[in-house]
């Protein structure tokens, strides 16, 4: 596989969290510096990982992988999107009610997004990938790329204010359904 087959599949993973963080740039107002450090750290970890994993286990999962994975993405995205709505319609101007994005929503935010990848890793041990270079590829092109929309989405956020919240549940939830599909 060439780089530029590399490259394209890179963006085609990174591309639900880069959605993800975009949603959290817009939703979350309180971001600190570890935010912005953990987000690409986390989404470009969890993209690299899965497929290696997928690569050297996939012939164990892929049958349980294919066939609850979108189960799995819908309920945790579905989860973390409702609880945004919820508080987006419920608690409009009450700053100390507004959403704060705390580590266990961000692994499994980047749980969530990187089952595919792993699918991914099983579909590169049939193409006999030269695994390390290409996993290395998807995890930096991920943290790249969530940096970016994470600045999308606080522009978005500013733009949006208070309906930003709504609007990043129901992406989240049309994510998970999109994994169901």
């Amino acid at each position: 596989m060439g780089i530029g087959e590399t490259l394209l599949i890179s963006i085609g993973l990174a591309m639900d969290a880069v959605a993800v963080s975009m949603t959290n740039g817009m939703v979350y107002r309180d971001l600190k510096v570890r935010h912005y450090i953990a987000m690409p750290l986390l989404f470009g970890a969890f993209q690299g990982f899965m497929p290696l994993l997928g690569f050297y286990a996939g012939s164990i999962f892929s049958e349980l992988l294919d066939r609850y994975s979108g189960i799995v993405i819908l309920i945790i995205l579905g989860l973390i999107g409702g609880k945004m709505i919820y508080e987006g319609i419920a608690h409009k101007d009450d700053e100390e009610l507004k959403p704060h994005l705390t580590l266990p929503v961000l692994f499994f935010q980047s749980v969530a997004t990187s089952i595919d990848a792993f699918a991914v890793g099983v579909a590169f041990t049939a193409m006999k990938v030269a695994i390390l270079p290409t996993v290395s590829s998807i995890a930096v092109v991920t943290a790249v790329l969530v940096i970016a929309a994470i600045l999308i989405g606080r522009k978005a956020g500013d733009l949006l204010g208070s309906k930003a919240e709504i609007l990043g549940g129901v992406i989240l939830i049309i994510i998970g359904i999109k994994g169901m599909v």
